[in-house]
């Protein structure tokens, strides 16, 4: 599903029209990556909580050369799913 198909799903069961979905779902796009950049959480029970890891600075390869190269540290972005998410997309699967 790409954003417009998400755009439509949600302006359907919401019952908005599609540009008023798309102006939900950028506010809420955009308040996630503001919040995640001043290192805050983002909680959504029984969906889910957006947070950030650091990463230490390490030495790779480049994969084209062979050649170490220094990776700088970084923040990166991570969504941990609730037990909710993973309840409704589990549901109806046998398990062997």
């Amino acid at each position: 599903m790409n954003k417009t198909e998400l755009v439509a799903a949600m302006a359907e069961k919401a019952e908005l029209s599609k540009k008023d979905a798309e102006k939900a779902l950028k506010a809420f796009t955009e308040t996630v990556a503001e919040e995640l950049k001043k290192g805050e959480k983002i909680q959504l029970v029984g969906f889910g909580t957006f947070e950030t890891s650091q990463r230490a600075a390490r030495t790779g390869k480049n994969p084209q050369t062979g050649k170490a190269i220094k990776i700088p540290a970084s923040t990166a972005p991570k969504f941990k799913a609730g037990k909710g998410l993973k309840d409704t997309v589990n549901a109806g699967k046998k398990k062997k």
